[in-house]
């Protein structure tokens, strides 16, 4: 991609579109950012783009900043029908997402994983698969760096383990993983996506590129993972915590076995993963076949797996309090993800739930609820719709994340566990899920 006095439009001022305006400067383009939020909200951000000669718009996007663009790049935050990318779209400007800039200048062979739930701690395992392996590896994408970051760093021998979401993989064209990973669909961001439908099919686009040398990596439990089979021509591994795989990486008697061909290895015990929950089990496998295609020891993997830590803000252990246990999972930020939180878990659960509603279906939860949780604590602009819609447990209105904790912590006895879990974005009180678990963690500290 030539970028040298290219006029080049970033939209959306994060962390991917900021890094994005950065690289595109340097590289020799004629750079414009446009953020709806106020130069007040942005003031971070701002004084580094301007001292790099990037003109910056806040506040809204003028009628006539999409005009005359050789190229947009668009943050995932921002729809992909927003009306003036629709516009661009029509005047024939070539709209893109920041992984697709990345995947321009990113020479080496690429892992990328997505799902609805579990991607960043199968990425962050992953990436110390191949680290243990002994691959020159760097890690990013939606799990907090972009991968635009790492064109500068990245070699034809650097393997780039990559967290990709839906609202990235909506913007792709050439975007070609060597290894593609979908952990599991369930619904979410349905406030957006609308449907379960095309959520499916933004996930199904990490397929679109690869060829039949490439590999695909699918959770043989999930139906919708075992539908998407079809639409890639790279050769199929599964993973699979219930039963034996034709290809890929399953439990027998024990052991996490992995098959390839005729080839079959033992890598490690089940019993040796040291993260909670069946739910990481899944991402064990998954992170493992990745290794074992990437022709990582399995020695090595069985080491990494074993010496990994749980991801900061996924059922995350913060304290214990006159003997409750409190954890943070502020990263659950759907029904999925919350139901797989409380099984982690064998009962006498405090659960905080709430946020920002993302069109989600609560009533899922009742089951889980009635077997294993003492209380609900709900939170935020969701909780009247999740009061309205969850029975079979008693609920309390605490507003705040604040109150939810001392309400909790003033009721609950020895042995008992309190869990954020909020099946909800944050948007409502909190910057992001990170703020959110940060603020559960200092509360905690508080109390203690």
């Amino acid at each position: 991609m030539e970028l040298n006095d290219k006029r080049v439009l970033v939209v959306g001022l994060g962390k991917s579109g900021v890094a994005s305006a950065l690289f595109l400067k340097e590289h020799g383009a004629r750079v414009t950012v446009s953020d709806t939020k106020s130069g007040d909200e942005l003031r971070n951000e701002i004084p580094v783009l301007l001292d790099h000669g990037i003109t910056v718009e806040t506040g809204g996007h003028g009628e006539r900043t999409f005009k005359g663009q050789d190229l947009i790049v668009v943050s995932p935050g921002i729809p992909v029908d927003a009306p003036p990318l629709q516009q661009a779209r029509s005047l024939g400007e070539p709209v893109i997402g920041e992984i697709e800039l990345a995947a321009q200048f990113l020479p080496g062979p690429t892992i990328a994983i997505t799902g609805s739930n579990g991607k960043t701690t199968t990425t962050t395992l992953a990436s110390e698969i191949m680290i243990a392996g002994g691959l020159p590896t760097l890690v990013g994408g939606n799990i907090g760096t972009p991968a635009i970051s790492l064109a500068s760093r990245a070699t034809p021998e650097t393997v780039i383990v990559l967290e990709v979401s839906s609202f990235q993989l909506e913007t792709i064209q050439t975007f070609h993983p060597k290894i593609a990973v979908v952990l599991n669909v369930t619904p979410d961001h349905l406030d957006r996506h609308r449907t379960l439908e095309v959520y499916v099919n933004a996930k199904a686009r990490i397929f679109e590129n690869q060829r039949g040398d490439d590999f695909a990596i699918l959770n043989a439990d999930d139906p919708i993972c075992v539908e998407m089979a079809g639409r890639t021509k790279a050769s199929v591994f599964w993973f699979s915590r219930q039963k034996e795989v034709k290809q890929g990486a399953w439990v027998r008697d024990g052991s996490i076995v992995f098959r390839q061909g005729e080839q079959q290895q033992e890598i490690m015990l089940a019993s040796q993963i040291p993260l909670k929950g069946s739910h990481n089990l899944e991402n064990v496998l998954a992170a493992i076949c990745a290794g074992a295609l990437m022709k990582c020891p399995p020695e090595k993997v069985s080491e990494a797996v074993q010496n990994f830590k749980a991801v900061e803000h996924r059922l995350e252990f913060v304290a214990a309090i006159r003997g409750v246990d409190f954890y943070n999972d502020s990263k659950a930020t759907n029904v999925d993800a919350t139901i797989k939180a409380i099984e982690s878990f064998p009962a006498n659960i405090h659960l905080i739930l709430g946020g920002k509603d993302k069109g989600s279906d609560y009533s899922v939860l009742n089951n889980p609820l009635k077997q294993r949780v003492k209380r609900v604590y709900t939170i935020g602009a969701a909780a009247g719709k999740i009061e309205s819609q969850i029975k079979n447990v008693e609920v309390v209105h605490a507003e705040t994340l604040d109150n939810a904790l001392r309400k909790a912590s003033a009721v609950a006895q020895p042995g008992d566990i309190v869990l954020l879990a909020p099946a909800c974005a944050s948007f409502d009180q909190f910057k992001n899920y990170e703020e959110r678990g940060r603020a559960f963690k200092e509360i905690v500290k508080a109390l203690a």
